[in-house]
């Protein structure tokens, strides 16, 4: 069936959904509705990920290494020495926890780089018919991560300062005790602003990707889409690398500073 520019764009941002309420597949609408491609996508590259490093480690040798045992001993090495440098605490998870967070927002993001009708047209085989292939162009995803992460900023804040010292911080941190009513407003608009600074800029510059990918699929003849998209192609593998990193970094540092007194 032949689509309009709109209905093209719009068809590629609608996800495949299951709203739990009434057990029906496709578009919906509610608010017990899963995005069932978002969480199909990631759940899929997560273990294709930790399968591949695990393989690693079972394979791993000591005297001629491959070239993937190099590649995750070098990631491991680096990822751990970015931790030490900004992770001022004792810690054993975090550095494990910031490279699969890097890893996973990575290949998450690398998916964007497929050709936009690629999955949608295999699928379609199957009769279905919305599948949106970017899990962290769906904002439940990055909002799901950025969530988990502000738990575990909670979690260390009580765990590591006690809940008495960090009431105290809470109270009179920074302009002192007469202050504290503004010491209260400061602190929630920073706790507040974590999970927002995480998920919004790893969204935002995802969908953005995205949606230049279906515009120029959408409004760009085929014969000539490959000038545009190569050129955007190649200026986005920076996008997502940044956006991994950066998601990566600010986990690192919000956990952190969890750890330290004000």
């Amino acid at each position: 069936m032949q689509m309009s520019p709109t209905e093209y764009i719009q068809h590629h941002l609608t996800n495949l959904q299951l709203n739990l309420h009434t057990g029906s597949v496709g578009p919906t609408s509610g608010f017990w509705v899963l995005n069932l491609d978002t969480l199909i996508t990631s759940f899929l590259i997560g273990v294709l990920f930790l399968g591949l490093f695990y393989l690693a480690a079972r394979k791993a040798v000591s005297t001629q290494p491959g070239k993937l045992q190099n590649f995750v001993e070098y990631s491991i090495e680096m990822v751990n020495g970015m931790t030490k440098e900004v992770f001022h605490g004792e810690n054993s998870v975090i550095a494990p926890m910031a490279m699969t967070v890097f890893f996973w927002v990575f290949f998450m993001n690398l998916v964007d780089l497929l050709p936009v009708d690629l999955i949608p047209r295999l699928l379609g085989f199957f009769g279905i018919h919305h599948y949106r292939a970017v899990p962290t162009a769906d904002l439940s995803l990055p909002v799901g991560l950025a969530l988990t992460v502000f738990i575990m900023i909670i979690y260390y804040n009580f765990k590591i300062k006690g809940p008495k010292n960090l009431l105290i911080e809470i109270l009179s941190k920074p302009f002192g005790w007469y202050l504290m009513p503004v010491n209260i407003f400061f602190r929630l608009v920073e706790e507040i602003a974590k999970p927002l600074s995480l998920s919004l800029r790893l969204f935002g510059n995802l969908f953005a990707g995205e949606l230049i990918f279906v515009l120029i699929a959408g409004l760009i003849p085929f014969w000539l889409q490959w000038i545009p998209g190569g050129i955007w192609a190649i200026f986005h593998i920076l996008i997502i690398t940044i956006q991994a990193f950066i998601f990566m970094m600010l986990t690192i540092v919000y956990l952190s500073m969890a750890h330290e007194s004000h």
